[in-house]
């Protein structure tokens, strides 16, 4: 008897064991706040989110790890790095946008490019989220998953819409953190130029705040269409990707500086152009190159490269820019 009793003795203080545990909050729970603890988490994640402008040594460390398809082989692991000036061209309080300028090669005679740009809004409605091929459209944010919690939109170099997500800042065993739902993008440069059989990342992003920095973590499922042909995505391949922004100042900072002061004015017009657009057609939609991003984006960036060498005003490569997004651009039908 009191050997058969074992089991149920056992299963009765596993029972209480579990029952005793606290339940904890979970990540895509609403945040419940009083008024006072709103305001100081709010004005904690803008000091946070403000933070992570500065100057950088940046190192780009991409993996791809489990094949989900039995066809699929990882690639070798991609690291690579560089220096980045990061600086706040917006905020509003509830929005701010910070733009990423990278700075490559010999210190006497740097090139610096305009890299990613990353806006923040607080208890947004709505954000820009990528449908896959060219399409990107308005997504509502859940009404319960507003309250406390910012969008993270990711622009390509020439502004046009990257992804988005929404999430939380919150501080998880000491570290500050902001993580996002779970977000769709197009290929990066890396793979689209190798054509490989995923058409997309779905993933979701985690800025965490560092001793010297920051980090950005990517966790990636890379997919690809049903080889069925009914339109469902299937999984090929996991991708971890740590990008590490290490505070660094010993760069030529000053080419950043020049160039996004001899350029700021053209960036502007176009960052308000992408937004028109994508209000007044449901979205955007434009056809994509492999290199860049958009099929426009090359000559965008040529562009502002001619503003800064002096051979073009910014008035003039303004209406060159905006003529070629009006043209390049289509209605979604959203």
């Amino acid at each position: 008897m009191l050997n058969s009793a074992k089991p149920f003795l056992f299963a009765g203080i596993a029972a209480l064991a579990f029952s005793a545990a606290p339940t904890p909050a979970l990540a895509d729970d609403p945040i419940v706040r009083s008024e006072d603890a709103d305001r100081a988490a709010f004005q904690a994640d803008r000091e946070t989110i403000l933070s992570m402008a500065g100057d950088y040594k940046v190192t780009f460390d991409m993996r791809e790890s489990t094949a989900w398809h039995e066809d699929y082989e990882p690639i070798e692991p991609k690291l690579s790095g560089g220096y980045e000036s990061v600086r706040v061209v917006e905020d509003t309080g509830e929005r701010i946008v910070l733009q990423h300028l990278l700075v490559v090669g010999p210190e006497e005679s740097p090139y610096v490019v305009k890299h990613w740009r990353q806006d923040w809004e607080y208890e947004p409605e709505k954000i820009l989220t990528f449908e896959g091929g060219d399409t990107w459209e308005w997504t509502a944010v859940p009404e319960p998953m507003r309250a406390g919690r910012w969008s993270q939109t990711v622009y390509q170099v020439d502004d046009s819409p990257r992804y988005a997500g929404w999430g939380q800042w919150e501080e998880v065993l000491g570290v500050k953190r902001w993580r996002s739902n779970w977000t769709a993008r197009p290929l990066a440069r890396r793979d689209a130029v190798r054509d490989p059989v995923y058409d997309r990342y779905v993933g979701i992003n985690r800025h965490q705040m560092t001793p010297t920095g920051w980090i950005h973590w990517q966790d990636n499922t890379k997919m690809m269409p049903a080889e069925d042909g009914s339109g469902e995505l299937v999984p090929v391949v996991q991708e971890y990707v740590l990008n590490t922004y290490e505070r660094f100042d010993d760069y030529n900072v000053g080419a950043a500086e020049a160039y996004w002061e001899k350029t700021s004015a053209y960036w502007d017009a176009i960052r308000d152009k992408w937004d028109a657009v994508a209000e007044a057609n449901g979205g955007i939609r434009i056809a994509q190159e492999a290199n860049y991003g958009t099929d426009i984006a090359d000559d965008l960036l040529q562009f502002a490269d001619a503003i800064k060498d002096g051979e073009m005003t910014s008035d003039e490569a303004e209406a060159k820019a905006l003529a070629l997004i009006e043209q390049g651009t289509v209605q979604t039908g959203g």
